[in-house]
């Protein structure tokens, strides 16, 4: 029985999130500010919950740091997110090899 009613709190929870918003806003909102804050919400998040986990996906940061250093450099010549994906990827596996050879 306790299952279910957390579940139900959870819905409930969930639900009242995404109807708060549509029913204190009635119109169209013409803040560019607060368009702009909205807009760039998803990234910031996205951003706070992938950023950490990249450090302590290898378990040595030397390696992860070796690997994102390659992934934004080659993201900042816009390649597409396959090379990157694989670049920062290989980039790290060689340096975690490089590492175990000379430690």
């Amino acid at each position: 029985m306790s299952i279910v009613a957390y579940i139900a709190v959870m819905a409930l929870t969930t639900y009242l999130i995404r109807v708060i918003p549509f029913a204190a806003v009635r119109g169209k909102i013409r803040s560019r500010f607060i368009n702009s804050v909205l807009y760039y919400i998803p990234y910031a998040v996205l951003s706070a919950m992938t950023f950490p986990a990249i450090f302590y996906a290898t378990g040595n940061t030397l390696t992860s740091a070796i690997g994102t250093v390659v992934a934004l450099v080659l993201a900042y010549f816009e390649l597409p997110l396959i090379v990157v994906a694989l670049a920062s990827s290989a980039s790290a596996f060689v340096a975690g090899l490089f590492i175990g050879i000379v430690i």
